[in-house]
C-alpha cells in the first residue's frame, strides 16, 4: 500500500482484529484489544476531519450512539480513524460533540493493519468500516455510506443478532 492509492486487501469476514495502539484525539495511546474485549467494536476509517462527508459520517454516529447496541443490549465501542494530528482530531470531536474516541494514524499502521485502501495521489484513508466481535472481523463495509453510517451498522448488527439466535 502506499500513498498512491495502491488498493489494499481488506480484512475478510473472519479474520483475526489487528491488536495495535495508537494515539487517540488526547494524544493517549489506545489498545484496539482492550476496547475488543468490552464488545462490539466499530472500527471506522474516514479520510479528513471537519470536511463534508466526514462530518456527517461522524454526525450520524453521534446521533445514533445511544441507540447502537449489540445483541446483549451493551453499546458498541466505537473508533473513529483517519490521518489527522490528535490536535485535529480533537478540535473534530469538540466542535462537533462525538461521544465516541478518535484515533490518530498519521503513520498510516492503523489503516495498513486492517488493509484500508489510500485515496489516490492524495494519501488519505478511504472511508471503510469494520466491526470486530470476540477479536474477530464479523462485518465489513468497503464504501461506507456517510450521512446513512448509523443506518448501515444498525442494519449489521441486526443481521449478526439475527445471525446467531
Amino acid at each position: 500500500m502506499t500513498s498512491l492509492g495502491l488498493a489494499a486487501q481488506p480484512l475478510p469476514i473472519g479474520a483475526t482484529a489487528p491488536e495495535l495502539s495508537a494515539l487517540d484525539q488526547n494524544g493517549k495511546s489506545v489498545s484496539f484489544s482492550d476496547l475488543y474485549a468490552k464488545g462490539i467494536t466499530l472500527v471506522y476509517f474516514y479520510p479528513k476531519a471537519d470536511t463534508p462527508g466526514c462530518t456527517a459520517e461522524a454526525c450520524s454516529l453521534r446521533d445514533s450512539y445511544a441507540t447502537l447496541h449489540d445483541r446483549h443490549g451493551k453499546a458498541i465501542q466505537i473508533l473513529g480513524v483517519s490521518r489527522d494530528t490528535p490536535e485535529s482530531q480533537k478540535k473534530f470531536q469538540q466542535k462537533y460533540q462525538l461521544p465516541f474516541t478518535l484515533i490518530s494514524d498519521q503513520n498510516g499502521n492503523v489503516a495498513k493493519a486492517f488493509g484500508v485502501t489510500l485515496i489516490p495521489i492524495v494519501g488519505l484513508t478511504s472511508r471503510q468500516s469494520f466491526l470486530v466481535e470476540d477479536g474477530k472481523i464479523v462485518w465489513s463495509s468497503l464504501n461506507a455510506q456517510t450521512s446513512g453510517a448509523a443506518t448501515e451498522v444498525q442494519k449489521a448488527l441486526l443481521a449478526l443478532h439475527t445471525s446467531k439466535e
